[in-house]
């Protein structure tokens, strides 16, 4: 909306800073911090009013968990309700990218949202049925990636760059589609896995939204891409501003989500944050470096894949519970310890992600 004062930049040259990325992306997360910080408590009595028992907690988890029986969940909704006034607010509303990121994650956020519905009403961990949660995914994420890959430059349209190889391009053809869907649907999930602990979840998520804003700075400006040799991808560094209101968001429901939490994020936005960063992931054709960036995400899914088929197979579990971060709590480790070093790893896994951009 204020990018729109720049056109009157020749009458008033002060209003030509709203035409700078960089000011809007630092205006998007301050304005997205205070929004949630400001309506966060309202939202959180609202919840705790509306869900009484809060979310159910599982019996077969650490004992520590049982403690925080009663706490409301879909806590998503205060990172959703700030990221899309911040985003609504200081984004070039004529960007395709912006929409197309914003309906995956709005689509995905509803989808959480009815799982946690379910959920908490019926006081059971069994919530929307998987097949009809993967259908309605692969529904946005298609829809998502089809309209993406109609703006991208045609040399680039259905192909995957490849990290640190600067020339190499595959060409999935017609596949590209349900690649991306792939990647946003998988990133989707990924992060919902991870958020199992207070805090857990959150903080990686700005990690990578902070190293993505840069990534899709330096990918969408002509100048920085052929200095670095990574593929340009016109228009799409508007997606640091949004990336800089999920950033502004996630600071602000960690104030109340720091332990012990006050709420908890719930589907509803662990679900729609993975689902943008997937959607971020394939808008600036980094499909793999998420990988890396968000390798986090990467091994708390994969554990639980491991741990299901390791079952199924032999009967024996590779790990003492899954998702990963549970394995370490029924080891011993205090939830603090979980949390902090899967943070260190997260930080470490962008400084490699942000490497690739170098090494060509």
């Amino acid at each position: 909306m204020f990018f729109w004062l720049s056109e009157f930049s020749a009458s008033f040259n002060a209003l030509n800073v709203f035409r700078y990325l960089t000011f809007r992306a630092g205006a998007a997360t301050v304005t997205a911090l205070f929004f949630v910080l400001f309506f966060g408590p309202a939202i959180i009595n609202l919840l705790r009013v509306k869900q009484g028992k809060g979310q159910p907690i599982r019996e077969d988890g650490p004992e520590t968990h049982l403690l925080k029986r009663g706490t409301p969940t879909m806590g998503g909704l205060m990172i959703l309700a700030g990221f899309l006034f911040s985003t609504l607010l200081w984004t070039n509303l004529t960007n395709p990218y912006v929409w197309c990121v914003l309906g995956v994650t709005l689509g995905f956020g509803m989808i959480g949202f009815y799982d946690d519905y379910l959920k908490v009403t019926k006081q059971s961990h069994k919530g929307f049925s998987g097949r009809s949660r993967l259908a309605l995914e692969a529904i946005i994420a298609g829809i998502a990636c089809y309209v993406m890959s109609l703006y991208f430059p045609t040399a680039l349209a259905t192909k995957v760059a490849i990290p640190v190889f600067k020339d190499v391009l595959i060409d999935l053809g017609m596949f590209f589609i349900v690649f991306g869907m792939v990647v946003i649907i998988g990133a989707g999930n990924a992060v919902n896995l991870t958020d199992g602990l207070d805090g857990l979840a959150i903080v990686p998520v700005m990690i990578a939204a902070a190293t993505f804003g840069f990534i899709a700075y330096l990918a969408g400006n002509a100048i920085f891409a052929n200095y670095l040799q990574i593929h340009f991808v016109p228009r799409v560094g508007e997606l640091s501003v949004l990336l800089g209101a999920v950033i502004g968001a996630g600071l602000g429901f960690l104030w109340f989500n720091a332990p012990p939490a006050q709420v908890f994020m719930g589907d509803t936005g662990s679900l729609a944050l993975g689902g943008l960063l997937g959607s971020v992931a394939v808008a600036t054709k980094h499909e793999i470096v998420f990988a890396v960036v968000g390798g986090l995400f990467v091994l708390e899914a994969m554990s639980v894949i491991i741990q299901v088929a390791s079952f199924k197979l032999t009967g024996k579990r590779v790990f003492r519970m899954a998702p990963i971060h549970h394995h370490y709590e029924k080891k011993g480790w205090k939830e603090p310890q979980v949390v902090i070093r899967f943070w260190i790893i997260a930080v470490v896994l962008a400084l490699i992600g942000l490497a690739t951009l170098k090494l060509r």
